[in-house]
């Protein structure tokens, strides 16, 4: 009896399904960075590693950093500090943790990780992904490892297709990567240091990837790149294709009913895209064409190698292509070397182009960049109130945009529960969220609603029925 007990537990043991591992994914910066974490995910799934919203819980805790900002780093050193200590609370309970530090810092900073943080584990760049598994593995066993040296290629290639179920969980819309990495080398970015040359994936992987999006319920698809209208990928008929044609092609898949795309450079604007604007009804109206600044002579310092004219010029030919186009925007104040009339060229721009939404920044040198070793830098209180300056006037631009959609009727992409009962959230067009009722529809569904009142941060709306009044002509109206 005693032997057939330990041989039934034998057996139960061997049976007995392996302990589910947790890991913990924090993300900073930009949105091919959330794009990114969810690879890792992808491709951490197959270890047996499912995601967690409790770092306490974290069998794995990944920092997806970004390096743009000033301080970027510092702030990775003091999360990593706090982690740590939750690594030896586990420790002494016999739980094992494993720290990694991902994306442009990592990239960035290398082995100097491991120096200043000794609890940290792996340090994995943003292009070597698709290695995570087997790093992992020889981190779990006693390594610690760096692995920044890269091909692109080698990621597009191989990172593994998300699952269905992973897709569903995370909404109806999505992020795909189409091209990566920088060739302008503006004086003030990383991002080619960090990112590497620019690199397009082929059409037929993208196809692919949107065609699974879409079977798992994704109704909008917003393509990502670094410079992403730079995108020029091998088509099926072994000819290079350009993002106008590629939109083009994403826009017959079925279900896929919104398409997007970020971010932009003025140079790479070319014609086949304007054109799709123009005549591609799922490109949705709004276009994020970063100018940074309105002189010249700082344009010229920043080596963004076209000038205040040209990028007004190409202003008037997408609006003359789309007059309902809600333009984004970027700018940096404090540039070395930019004096205030500089900077009211940067406010005359604006005042030109008339914003519904922009994001602003002060100057911060980046280690390795030519900006970081200019002279005549610009001091902080100066760069502080040209920025006060700067995000008043664009503010009140974003705002009369979303005033001027007071009582039209619009259509709006429902993506998630509001924050109160009886609610719903999606977004316009022109990426607002919209607070919505819960009559309108089920997230999922593009409805028709009446905008009743524009408040800082969303819209809210009533369901409405009827055309809806799309054909109103903003031309003019600087949205």
């Amino acid at each position: 009896m005693l032997e057939a007990a330990g041989g039934s537990a034998a057996l139960e043991a061997k049976t007995e399904r392996p302990v589910e591992k947790k890991v913990f994914v924090k993300t900073y910066g930009c949105q091919m960075n959330v794009y990114d974490s969810q690879r890792m995910t992808d491709a951490l799934a197959a270890e047996g590693y499912r995601p967690t919203e409790s770092i306490e819980e974290a069998d794995l805790v990944l920092l997806n950093t970004c390096h743009i900002r000033e301080k970027a780093a510092e702030k990775v050193y003091s999360e990593l500090g706090r982690i740590r200590q939750i690594k030896d609370e586990r420790a002494k309970q016999g739980r094992e943790t494993v720290i990694g530090v991902a994306g442009c810092v990592a990239q960035a900073e290398g082995r100097e990780i491991l120096r200043r943080a000794p609890a940290v584990d792996l340090v994995i760049g943003p292009q070597t992904y698709h290695r995570l598994p087997a790093v992992l593995r020889r981190a779990r066993a006693g390594d610690k490892v760096v692995e920044t040296d890269y091909a692109i290629e080698d990621k597009f290639e191989h990172l593994p297709a998300p699952a269905r179920k992973a897709v569903r969980s995370r909404g109806v819309t999505a992020f795909l990567t189409v091209q990566e990495g920088c060739d302008k080398f503006c004086t003030f970015c990383v991002v080619p240091y960090t990112r590497g040359a620019e690199v397009s994936r082929p059409v037929s992987q993208i196809v692919a990837e949107a065609e699974r999006l879409a079977e798992a319920g994704v109704r909008e698809v917003t393509l990502l790149g670094q410079n992403v209208n730079a995108w020029h990928g091998e088509g099926p008929d072994g000819r290079e294709w350009g993002l106008g044609r590629l939109l083009f092609r994403l826009a017959e898949i079925p279900g896929l009913d919104r398409l997007r795309y970020t971010t932009s450079h003025p140079r790479d604007m070319d014609d086949a895209l304007i054109a799709a604007h123009r005549d591609l009804d799922k490109l949705m109206p709004y276009l994020h064409l970063p100018v940074q600044a309105g002189s010249d002579r700082i344009l010229k310092a920043m080596n963004r190698r076209h000038t205040a004219a040209d990028y007004l010029r190409l202003i008037e030919r997408i609006r003359a292509a789309r007059p309902d186009i809600a333009m984004s925007g970027d700018f940096i104040v404090g540039f070395p070397g930019e004096t205030e009339e500089d900077f009211q060229d940067t406010m005359r721009i604006v005042r030109a182009v008339g914003y519904a939404q922009a994001f602003s920044f002060k100057y911060s040198p980046r280690p390795g960049t030519p900006g970081a070793e200019m002279e005549d830098q610009v001091p902080d209180a100066v760069k502080d109130d040209r920025l006060q300056r700067l995000q008043a006037l664009l503010t009140e631009q974003s705002q009369a945009f979303a005033q001027s959609l007071v009582g039209r009727t619009i259509d709006v992409l429902l993506e998630k529960p509001g924050r109160h009962p009886g609610q719903l959230v999606g977004r316009s067009p022109w990426l607002q969220p919209v607070v919505a009722d819960e009559r309108a529809g089920t997230v999922g569904d593009i409805v028709r609603v009446r905008i009743t009142h524009a408040g800082p941060n969303s819209l809210l709306s009533e369901p409405a029925s009827g055309p809806a009044e799309m054909t109103k002509s903003l031309k003019g109206a600087h949205v």
